[in-house]
């Protein structure tokens, strides 16, 4: 699945191509997605592009009256490409701009999403919920510590949820908690300020790195330029179980924690 970093460079990517383009036509191919693509995606058409932002893993592509929102699911992916390229399989969307390029939304298994959120309306439920970004200010340590006392549940669990800061998937949850030295299975709610801190400045430096490198090398997500990103060759512990800790030498750890694979080193992380 894409995480944070590979959205955020999906949007940097397909930005420069859409950004003061106006939008010439919406084809759906397919409407049904994880959530059926509404009709009122329509009303983008024929308005111009003012931005397009992320919030969490959601990419919205702002006009006047609104915005559309996509969301990548479980293998989806976003291209560039001329109007009249040759449709592939699981191309279900295209967003067709007056310069004769298109956005082409792919998605083999049909988790994503393309959905409307009118402009000065409240934001729809999936966006409302959310917690801050956390490459923003307004997440820190001190947030994850005060919201976390009296929690029994995994550390780990806990800086995967939405609500709590958005955008910490599985991949880098491990690779946060490593370089923190925080044992992922620990009670969220037993874990010190100090190590909050420490999470917290490792989790901004984890995912900075990865958009920087261009994200995590899934075989089911490639940037808008088609080629894949490079961060998986520089994980510390994820998927690397059985294999030297590249500080200590001990063999990484794996486990299930709340039904995700988790990795850890069980010398380094306390």
């Amino acid at each position: 699945m894409p995480e944070l970093p590979e959205v955020e460079v999906s949007r940097l990517g397909i930005s420069p191509h859409l950004i003061g383009q106006r939008i010439q036509a919406i084809m759906v191919r397919q409407v049904q997605l994880r959530w059926p693509i509404p009709g009122e995606v329509q009303y983008a058409v024929g308005r111009e592009i003012r931005d397009v932002r992320r919030r969490a893993k959601y990419l919205l592509i702002d006009t006047d009256v609104g915005s559309l929102i996509l969301h990548l699911g479980m293998s989806g992916s976003l291209r560039v490409v001329d109007i009249d390229t040759p449709v592939q399989k699981h191309d279900h969307v295209d967003i067709q701009l007056h310069n004769g390029k298109c956005l082409r939304f792919n998605d083999p298994r049909r988790f994503g999403a393309c959905l409307w959120q009118a402009a000065g309306e409240t934001p729809i439920e999936l966006l409302e919920r959310l917690g801050p970004e956390p490459l923003t200010d307004a997440f820190d340590g001190r947030r994850l510590y005060e919201l976390s006392r009296n929690k029994t549940l995994a550390v780990k669990n806990f800086i995967m949820d939405n609500q709590i800061v958005v955008g910490v998937g599985n991949i880098y949850a491990s690779e946060s908690l490593f370089m923190a030295g925080v044992d992922p299975r620990k009670a969220a709610g037993k874990v010190t300020k100090g190590a909050y801190e420490k999470l917290a400045a490792a989790i901004k430096q984890v995912l900075a790195h990865a958009i920087q490198q261009g994200g995590t090398t899934l075989k089911d997500f490639t940037q808008a330029d088609g080629n894949p990103g490079y961060f998986a060759q520089e994980l510390q512990v994820y998927g690397r179980a059985g294999e030297p800790c590249r500080v200590c030498e001990n063999p990484v750890q794996s486990l299930t924690i709340g039904q995700r694979n988790s990795f850890y080193c069980k010398k380094c992380q306390r």
